[in-house]
């Protein structure tokens, strides 16, 4: 499944870029994130509660942040595995200055394994969108 998406920030990539650089203020943001720890330059550990549909469960993964440009891109894995099943993803963010606000462009996939991908495609990529968009407006809240 891909993941496409531009998101509009109120400040400039500096303060953007500096956000999405923080653990806490990421673990925050994310629905259903109870940790986000650090495990190595730029490597976490995550533990996240997440409801869809009918499956509800907890996963645990990593995430890496790589060939970081900063103030401008940076790539990001994520794995997780719970008793719901697997998901795996890769992201590519690029910030772009628009005046005094910030374009953040996600482009991505996403492939998911074991009961939660019955659920279905459609499913689950409206519960993505669901949460992608949560997560940044819960980052607009800090800016």
């Amino acid at each position: 499944m891909e993941i496409t998406e531009t998101y509009r920030m109120p400040a400039p990539p500096e303060r953007v870029w500096a956000l999405l650089m923080d653990p806490e203020a990421i673990c925050a943001s994310i629905p259903g994130c109870q940790s986000l720890v650090s495990v190595g330059e730029d490597r976490y550990k995550a533990t996240l509660a997440i409801s869809m549909a009918a499956i509800t469960g907890n996963y645990e993964g990593t995430v890496a942040i790589l060939d970081k440009v900063p103030h401008s891109s940076y790539r990001m894995t994520v794995e997780g595995q719970g008793r719901p099943g697997f998901v795996k993803g890769e992201a590519t963010i690029a910030l772009r200055p628009d005046g005094q606000e910030t374009l953040v462009d996600v482009r991505g996939q996403v492939q998911t394994g074991g009961l939660i991908a019955r659920l279905g495609q459609r499913l689950i990529a409206n519960v993505s969108k669901m949460m992608q968009d949560r997560f940044f407006a819960n980052l607009n809240t800090r800016l």
